[in-house]
């Protein structure tokens, strides 16, 4: 069996370092790998282990088991060891619009609506387009690949340029290709946005890393006629709908002026509270309509520093949680958080949960790392695939370093994960046994050009 470990160490071939290990055999793995950590963290069971690994076959995860016999089952194996790290399943970033990112730090410190009508809708308008959308999104990317995120659901204009960036990085992404009834940005009206919708669904049915999602912006964005043909036409060919829903008391008070009810009871009359939706946000929920969503079997996507941030109000995410509601994290735009670190949205999601119930034994760290793999994965249809290290699921794995004075000493090792910057300490990121990211080098993208666009955008902003 050979071995290889961080710094100089020897492999078959002689003594390589591991960046030099990296570009030679783990860009994919191979055929049979074992990761051995010092800590292993699946998920699903709960738990941390210690004295456990994970065998990859195939960018698939073939065993979880004790060093000695993933030795005795794969003899022929490379074993990468992982002496200081936590081995744990990928982050999923469960909402977000990704191209946003060249909007990191604009027009803070305002409400939701004047956020929208008066800065960011008039700029998207303005510049908004193929090359914005591949310039942010790769920036998107590599933010989120180095700080432990596999996954992510992208809810932005020209999801086509999304989707062949996510897949030239090896990035798993749901694309919720955008409805609105208004022209933008090359969409004339919510025909176009169908019609988009139908193609990239096909375009990307066998591609294993693009779920393709319809993305109605809201219900008072969308007329509620074309709303209803969107989610028939979606159930037809088996996508979800991702929507922002209930994320302002302004929203729900307009929903009511208009219908005399909110805009979720307006979509249970219409037959669109179903497994199929994917809410984001619901910050304004009573008692019944908590109860309806849990019977309807809607998934609730909580971005919690966005809505700190824009004043929008709170999630009742631990109500939703007893009422039986999957409850997935993302980060939203970084133009309403700045970040798209998943181990901080955690972070944020705990302190405001504990805040909101003022009880500090609710939203343990177990609880919050649920959240932001398995739950997040199963908020996206995708449970079946990733989110957990279990036998048979897809090898979407990170690492993290412990060997820092911050991670030092190590009493539990799910909070250092959700209390400190563990975001900063990611050594390794896999997707399907492929190796993204691995000791400080992003082995699938260009990060010097990415870079060097994103620093074009200010002045082009400005223009």
């Amino acid at each position: 069996m050979k071995s290889v470990t961080l710094g100089m160490r020897r492999v078959s071939r002689g003594w390589l370092s591991f960046a030099e290990h990296c570009d030679l055999s783990m860009l994919a793995l191979m055929p049979a790998t074992i990761l051995k950590p010092r800590y292993l963290l699946p998920i699903a069971p709960d738990g941390v282990q210690e004295g456990a690994g994970v065998a990859v076959e195939d960018g698939r995860i073939a065993a979880v088991e004790p060093f000695a016999a993933l030795g005795g089952r794969f003899p022929e194996a490379e074993t990468i060891e992982l002496d200081s790290h936590v081995l744990m399943p990928g982050l999923v970033n469960a909402h977000g619009h990704l191209a946003m990112s060249l909007m990191r730090g604009l027009a803070g410190s305002q409400p939701l609506d004047a956020w929208l009508n008066e800065i960011v809708w008039p700029l998207e308008k303005r510049i908004v387009d193929r090359d914005f959308v591949a310039d942010g999104t790769g920036l998107a990317l590599a933010e989120m690949i180095a700080s432990g995120t596999t996954c992510a659901s992208d809810h932005y204009w020209y999801p086509e340029v999304a989707a062949e960036a996510a897949v030239r990085a090896g990035f798993r992404l749901q694309l919720a290709v955008p409805v609105v009834d208004s022209p933008s940005a090359g969409l004339r009206d919510v025909d176009e946005c169908i019609h988009r919708g139908v193609e990239l669904h096909d375009r990307y049915r066998d591609e294993e890393l693009i779920k393709v999602a319809f993305g109605p912006h809201s219900c008072y964005a969308v007329d509620l006629k074309a709303l209803k043909t969107v989610q028939t036409l979606a159930d037809e060919i088996g996508a979800d709908l991702h929507m922002h829903l209930h994320e302002t008391e302004a929203e729900v008070a307009g929903a009511r002026a208009r219908h005399g009810i909110s805009w979720i009871r307006v979509l249970s009359e219409m037959g669109m509270i179903t497994p199929s939706l994917q809410a984001v946000h619901m910050t304004q929920l009573d008692d019944g309509e908590i109860d309806c969503i849990a019977r309807g079997g809607v998934r609730v996507i909580h971005c919690p520093h966005s809505n700190l941030l824009l004043a929008s109000g709170r999630c009742r995410v631990g109500d939703l949680k007893r009422a039986g509601v999957i409850v997935g994290l993302g980060t939203d735009g970084a133009a309403s958080n700045n970040s798209l670190d998943m181990f901080q949205e955690m972070r944020t999601a705990m302190l405001a949960w504990k805040s909101a119930a003022g009880d500090a034994a609710v939203a343990p760290a177990a609880e919050m790392l649920k959240m932001a793999t398995l739950d997040g994965a199963r908020a996206l249809g995708l449970g079946e695939e990733i989110g957990s290290i279990e036998q048979g699921k897809s090898a979407d794995l990170i690492a993290v370093d412990f060997q820092h004075p911050a991670l030092q000493p190590v009493h539990d090792v799910r909070e250092h994960l959700v209390h400190t910057q563990a975001g900063h300490h990611v050594s390794h990121v896999w997707v399907a046994g492929r190796c993204l990211y691995g000791q400080g080098r992003f082995n699938t993208l260009d990060i010097e050009r990415v870079m060097a666009r994103a620093q074009e955008w200010p002045e082009r902003m400005q223009a």
